[in-house]
């Protein structure tokens, strides 16, 4: 059975905002494959959301968020998530080589 999906704001900004960014970069094709990357991640998360881990299991403001890496060949960026019985919780999408308990916290929308 596969579970209900929510996007969080956070996870909704970060997503456009690296959208952007490989559009921008690598143009609109290159753009295209990082959606199917992470549309494919989603899927088979809500498919196993216990495929993920508990990155910062010490930390208690996120003890409970897991995390996977999108698949190829964007496996450098991480989907935070947590999830229950029906429905899978998508919070971020940072890119791995961040400061990520710091950026986890912080909002998307804060400049660099």
């Amino acid at each position: 059975m596969s579970l209900r999906i929510y996007y969080a704001p956070w996870f909704d900004a970060d997503n456009q905002f690296r959208v952007a960014w490989y559009a921008e970069k690598g143009g609109v094709t290159f753009a295209e494959r990082f959606v199917a990357a992470v549309e494919q991640t989603i899927k088979q998360l809500a498919e196993n959301p216990a495929r993920g881990r508990c990155r910062y299991p010490r930390d208690p403001d996120l003890a409970h968020i897991f995390g996977v890496r999108i698949v190829r060949p964007f496996q450098k960026h991480l989907l935070y998530y947590r999830f229950n019985e029906d429905t899978l919780f998508l919070e971020r999408l940072i890119h791995g080589a961040r400061d990520l308990p710091r950026r986890l916290k912080e909002s998307p929308y804060k400049e660099d």
